[in-house]
């Protein structure tokens, strides 16, 4: 039985993750980080945010209104709401700072003058109006709010103006769109060896007289709505899942307003008008300032190498062997590719064969997100015409990506590939790839287990680990669960298939897991040395969290590299002062996952698809395996000390959820540095 003390210690989920993206903003004030890339950094968390708004603030919404009803014992933590949105705002005027006062100045530095609310200088008004009419003007479309019914939409997350005319001394309230998705959102011009970028917005603020011509302007202020991005899919359904799920993509952009971001300055009667005609009394009414969507800062027009990260080579491992099949290699030997540090080639490779090899006779796959021009597929869609059985299950419910999938699904099924979608209810998150040999009278296997997806662009910079092997034990539990995948049903009885070595969510993964701790913990109450290390996306989990408090009070020694949420409470006197809690953020996004158990001396390592969070443990399929090959154990302690000593781009996660900076100390480890020239060295041969 839990400690009541202890399950009542948790951070909230959401304020944790807005930590998360406090400490990705935080990345943009790093004087060390090439200027080019600290925009990069301002776009990365404006993308987080809207997401935010799309997936997260629904829920808070819903609960709010949940809680606040008899007989209902939903409640909302209090005060929460209001914390999540004085957090915002604290981080979007830190946000604005960084703009004005570092970001700026450091272009101008440059020769690069970004006119961010600054006036369209004179000399370059000319150009701007030529490119204002020949070009934006004809994808502007203005709609007059009146008291009449109107039926215009705005859609998600896109620019828009509200504009208020005076014509004869009749004021009339305009909204006119801002074409960012179909121009760009930055127009370049050099002039006198000096480069101006001038926002889309202000080009089409300066030329409004020119849209209406016998009016007077009298205000123009910018906004967008922001709605939710779920997709309403009961657990029983009739009919092709993929249809079901097209039509509801096609309605997901008209969902609820969860956010109404504004410009100040229209006047209350213009707003509540506004307000009522577009149906925002239930959103969320966040004041801004003049520029939105600020995302678009990943498309900044500026190349300059001098101010861009320096580029890291692809490390081509393994060797490439001409003569000697990618599989022979897997029977002799484990291998671990370690993306993005190491080239992907091998993985493409892997596939590319099993698609032309007379002795394969099927291939096992799953696929969460699929590369927009996924060479993995292709390779899959050629096995198929070549001869070869190709099951591929499809997960259609992976968020953004649906359209994507369901595109690719149907080009597999017309190449005669099967195709497995899973239940409605149950998204399969993980990671597996399993190939059939025929060879002789002997079928063979060897598969790929990963901590990340088959997608060869995200590869570039995800960091992620792929294992190759040939282990029996794992390549027949990889089999059983494939067959188990494709009678697309959820497990009632998780008992009737039995792993040894995977660990398979919603079978056997939490409660492995929960083992492998409580053996720590029978080891420190011995007296034998215990530890833990372990590396997530997120933290979340509450029975999970219980456990590694439970460890922490016997003395175990536990260190966690989460990147995002972690409502694990770190540093308590008495429940978790064994527990210390890092984050990396550096030009890599932190994807594995690892799970290291000291086992008084006779260590054992995992790796896997699952963050431990409630809809990876209770309502997904996810893998985790254990790593056998000893050369690639140190391989993978090897990378995580050097994460675990990083004192450049690491933070530890105080019991405030502040990220604290590591304080520097003999030599500088940042450690995705220090982990590419440790592949590197072992490549060229100096590894040992």
């Amino acid at each position: 039985m839990l400690d009541s003390k202890i399950e009542d210690v948790f951070h909230q989920r959401d304020l944790s993750w807005l930590s998360f993206n406090e400490r990705v903003l935080l990345e943009a004030t790093d004087k060390h980080v090439p200027l080019l890339e600290r925009i990069k950094f301002l776009s990365i968390y404006s993308s987080n945010l809207d997401e935010f708004y799309r997936v997260r603030m629904p829920v808070l919404l819903a609960l709010a209104k949940l809680s606040k009803k008899e007989k209902n014992h939903i409640a909302l933590p209090e005060g929460l709401l209001t914390t999540a949105n004085q957090t915002i705002h604290r981080h979007q005027q830190t946000y604005g700072e960084i703009l004005s006062k570092s970001i700026i100045p450091e272009l101008h530095n440059h020769h690069i003058n970004f006119l961010y609310g600054m006036p369209i200088p004179e000399d370059l008004t000319e150009e701007t109006s030529g490119y204002f009419l020949s070009q934006v003007l004809a994808f502007l479309q203005p709609v007059t709010l009146d008291s009449r019914k109107s039926d215009f939409f705005p859609n998600n997350n896109e620019l828009y103006f509200l504009i208020t005319l005076n014509a004869e001394e009749n004021e009339s309230v305009v909204i006119l769109n801002i074409p960012s998705n179909n121009l760009p959102r930055f127009y370049k011009i050099t002039k006198n060896e000096q480069t101006f970028i001038v926002f889309l917005d202000d080009i089409i603020r300066y030329n409004l007289p020119l849209l209406f011509p016998d009016e007077e302007i009298t205000g123009c202020y910018s906004f967008k709505i922001t709605r939710t991005a779920e997709i309403d899919l009961k657990d029983e359904y009739s009919g092709n899942l993929a249809e079901q799920i097209e039509k509801q993509l096609q309605k997901r952009d008209f969902g609820l307003a969860t956010r109404f971001l504004y410009q100040s300055g229209a006047g209350e009667q213009v707003m509540a008008l506004l307000i009522e005609k577009l149906n925002l009394q239930k959103a969320n009414q966040v004041e801004g300032g003049r520029y939105h969507n600020l995302k678009d800062l990943s498309s900044f027009p500026v190349y300059n190498p001098a101010l861009e990260n320096e580029r890291w080579a692809r490390i081509a491992y393994p060797p490439l062997a001409k003569n000697q099949p990618l599989y022979q290699q897997i029977f002799k030997k484990d291998i671990l590719i370690n993306s993005p540090f190491q080239a992907y080639d091998s993985v493409l490779r892997f596939f590319n064969e099993a698609a032309t090899d007379k002795q394969v006779e099927e291939i096992y796959i799953t696929l969460y997100r699929v590369a927009s021009d996924s060479k993995i597929v292709n390779a899959l869609i050629s096995a198929a015409k070549n001869g070869k059985k190709v099951f591929v299950l499809v997960e259609l419910k992976a968020r953004f990506d649906e359209a994507n999938n369901i595109k690719w699904a149907k080009k597999m099924t017309e190449a005669g590939v099967t195709i497995i979608y899973s239940v409605t209810a149950l998204k399969v998150h993980a990671k597996i790839a399993l190939v059939k040999r025929k060879i002789a009278t002997r079928s063979v296997y060897t598969g790929l287990l990963a901590t990340g997806n088959f997608n060869e662009t995200t590869a570039n910079f995800y960091t992620d680990h792929i294992l190759m092997t040939s282990h029996p034990g794992l390549m027949r539990e990889m089999e059983l669960l494939f067959i188990f995948l494709a009678k697309r049903v959820k497990p009632t009885d998780p008992k009737l298939i039995s792993f040894n070595y995977l660990f398979v969510a919603q079978f056997n993964l939490q409660e492995r897991f929960l083992a492998l701790i409580d053996r720590e913990i029978a080891h420190a109450k011995q007296g034998i040395p215990a530890s833990i290390v372990i590396k997530l996306n997120n933290l979340e989990e509450k029975t999970m969290i219980s456990k590694l408090y439970e460890a922490s009070r016997t003395g175990v020694k536990i260190r966690l590299i989460i990147r995002g949420i972690c409502r694990l409470v770190a540093g308590l006197n008495g429940m978790s002062e064994n527990i210390i809690v890092t984050r990396i953020v550096d030009r890599y996004l932190e994807h594995g996952r690892i799970f290291v158990f000291e086992n008084g001396g006779e260590e054992e390592i995992y790796m896997g698809s699952a963050d431990w969070m409630n809809r990876n443990i209770y309502r997904r399929i996810e893998v985790c395996f254990p790593v056998f090959d000893e050369d690639i154990k140190k391989e993978i302690k090897s990378m995580l000390n050097l994460q675990l000593t990083d004192n450049v781009k690491a933070v530890t996660i105080n019991d405030k959820m502040i990220n604290i900076p590591t304080v520097t100390k003999g030599e500088v480890n940042q450690s995705q540095y220090r982990i590419y020239e440790l592949l590197k060295s072992k490549a060229d041969g100096e590894y040992n």
